[in-house]
């Protein structure tokens, strides 16, 4: 009989004794996988490496058995334990880069930090483990790594010194991203200089839509240096100042009632005017040079809606000031002429 018999159906066989576990296992965790602690997420990412453990185990089944029942040659032993020892290193690698890239997939999607960063942090990681893993393979086929690691530290510090400002801007964007100081789609105010809604936050800058239609490209290191005004944080709704003055010879009381009117009126007539909180009027800032300075106090649902908001209720204001005898003083210039003689 063949000398290698008996190891070859040890190897077949644990294999597919493997393979049965391993279907027993992964059809276990798809039955949990509407539970809470994703173990649909746990199955999906040893789904491949378990193929190469399953292999790795027969593989070495079949190594004791041809050890126990007869001896193997080094000349046949040696290869056979270095691809052994190769199938376990790919097999652990996979493995952890999988587990590694579920864990970081789950923790974006518990903290909400979006789909940039966890598609970042899923290739650095996976990155960094093939990396290692790749070092480890080739010590154990004998190959120095002494060299290929001093290579990459050279390398790497003569990348990042070129690419500093590329860095900068990623890391920026991986700060905006996690912070959430801005959001896509918030209205926001950078520095006095740009202001518009946000369109796109990506890893080198972040795209803003002024109100003209003209879209801004910052980038992300300047955006994260800058003062940002952000309209919609906390949220959208936006406190509404209208000043309005009159005459001092005009009655507060009959002022206040009729801005306060005018604004309830308008409610459900012009877009983006919220009821609630009501609006109120005060006489603040109160004295003026010419004339009673009046505040009328409103809320909006974003700030893109005041400017409509503002436009018709000056209109109604207007209108019903001069229907009720209200006067808006209107202020006067004097001009002298060289002879003296002076106009209005």
């Amino acid at each position: 009989m063949w000398p290698l018999a008996w190891p070859a159906v040890a190897l077949v066989a644990a294999t597919l004794f493997s393979l049965l576990l391993r279907g027993l296992l992964l059809s276990a965790l798809g039955r949990w996988s509407g539970s809470p602690n994703g173990w649909s997420s746990l199955a999906q990412a040893i789904r491949l490496p378990s193929i190469l453990w399953s292999a790795v185990f027969g593989l070495w089944v079949g190594i004791v058995v041809a050890n126990e029942t007869e001896r193997l040659s080094s000349r046949l032993s040696q290869p056979l334990s270095l691809i052994l020892e190769v199938a376990v290193i790919l097999s652990v690698t996979i493995t952890i880069a999988n587990v590694l890239s579920t864990l970081i997939q789950r923790v974006s999607e518990r903290k909400a930090l979006g789909r940039p960063i966890a598609g970042l942090g899923q290739s650095v990681a996976r990155g960094i483990v093939y990396c290692v893993g790749l070092l480890v393979l080739l010590a154990a086929l004998g190959i120095e790594i002494t060299p290929i690691l001093t290579a990459l530290g050279v390398g790497g510090l003569a990348v990042a010194l070129a690419l500093q400002d590329t860095l900068s801007n990623l890391f920026a964007g991986i700060h905006l991203l996690a912070d959430k100081p801005i959001r896509v789609g918030d209205y926001v105010k950078l520095a006095d200089t740009v202001e518009g809604h946000v369109e796109d936050i990506g890893w080198r800058s972040t795209r803003v839509r002024m109100l003209q239609n003209v879209v801004v490209t910052i980038p992300n290191k300047r955006v994260a240096e800058s003062i940002i005004t952000n309209y919609d944080m906390p949220e959208p709704r936006l406190a509404l100042l209208i000043r309005v003055g009159v005459d001092y010879g005009a009655d507060p009381d009959l002022v206040e009632r009729l801005l306060v009117e005018e604004a309830s009126r308008a409610v459900g007539e012009v877009p983006g005017l919220l009821a609630e909180p009501a609006p109120t009027a005060r006489l603040i800032p109160g004295f003026g040079d010419f004339s009673l300075e009046f505040t009328l106090v409103c809320q909006v649902k974003s700030f893109t809606d005041q400017f409509v908001v503002q436009h018709e209720l000056r209109k109604r204001i207007l209108r019903r000031l001069a229907a009720e005898g209200v006067q808006i003083p209107v202020r006067a210039a004097e001009l002298r002429r060289a002879g003296g003689d002076r106009s209005a």
